[in-house]
């Protein structure tokens, strides 16, 4: 699945705080709709190798951080849209309950504590057809990349124009439109090696893209698994990539620490398929990071 160089042979990886020196440095200054200044780049690009280690950041500890981020990708793959949902795939019900409250799900008509219609776990298993039946694109995805490696439509989207777009004649279905996964998978059946894109419209860089990179790295791990390959690559690529005013002196704080190696996570030997997985079924080791940091971010 994923075969690791020992942790003395890896390399410490400077890419992250790199994106947070430029965008800190040559950010266009934006006003968002969040009542904050913030500092934004526009196309950003991680590359990593996955022998080097688990794209977890270690300048700062995100130990408690890595399991809630797992639950939270775990959710949305088995469609969850609602708070309560996601808190049973152990998403912790800080990561969302702040934007579904009653009345911010009621500007667009929507029961408290549900994400929406136009949201990841709906999107991803609940595409609407033209019928109107529900088409479930990670199975459907799956059941792809198993029969037809070689291709180059392994695909899956969380957008879905009619619910994500608004404007005095469309009202929106979702309290968030989708951030991040646009995930497209290339497979390589000669060597039986994966690599995984995963493209974020808008990132948060100093406390969500962290998250982001935790899951969709597993979600290649989860992928390579079931169809029998090993994990090469991760590219992490972000259209806005900014960072907000008040997250400045914590960037700076951030910026002076020493890189240090990838850590390791494992899948459970058990877990064969991507929709067996949940996440106590990761483990994390070879984490040295830097102490923790609470970093805010505006809602």
């Amino acid at each position: 699945m994923i075969t690791y160089k020992p942790l003395h042979e890896r390399t410490p990886d400077t890419q992250y705080q790199d994106l947070l020196r430029r965008i800190l440095t040559t950010g266009r200054r934006i006003h968002p709709i969040h009542g904050e200044d913030a500092l934004m780049v526009l196309g950003a690009q991680l590359r990593f190798d996955m022998r080097n280690g688990f794209p977890l950041q270690p300048i700062r500890d995100n130990t408690k951080s890595f399991p809630g981020a797992l639950g939270e990708l775990i959710g949305f793959l088995h469609g969850a849209r609602t708070l309560e949902s996601l808190k049973e795939y152990g998403c912790p019900a800080v990561f969302w309950e702040k934007w579904v409250t009653k009345e911010k799900c009621e500007v667009f008509d929507l029961p408290e504590h549900d994400l929406g219609d136009g949201s990841y776990g709906a999107a991803w298993t609940s595409f609407p057809q033209a019928d109107g039946t529900p088409f479930n694109q990670v199975e459907h995805l799956i059941k792809q990349i198993m029969e037809r490696p070689y291709l180059r439509t392994h695909f899956l989207s969380p957008w879905i124009p009619f619910y994500a777009l608004q404007h005095s004649e469309l009202k929106r279905k979702v309290v968030v439109a989708p951030c991040h996964g646009w995930v497209h998978v290339l497979a390589f059946p000669e060597t039986k090696e994966l690599s995984l894109h995963h493209f974020q419209r808008s990132g948060d860089v100093p406390v969500g893209v962290v998250l982001n990179m935790i899951e969709y790295a597993a979600l290649g791990m989860l992928i390579a698994r079931e169809i029998g390959y090993t994990f090469v690559e991760y590219v992490h690529t972000i259209s806005d990539a900014h960072l907000y005013e008040s997250q400045i002196p914590f960037v700076e704080e951030l910026l002076k620490r020493e890189p240090r190696p990838f850590p390791t996570v494992t899948l459970d030997e058990k877990i064969t398929t991507v929709l067996d997985a949940r996440r106590e079924h990761f483990t994390l080791t070879d984490y040295n990071p830097h102490p923790h940091m609470i970093i805010p971010t505006p809602i």
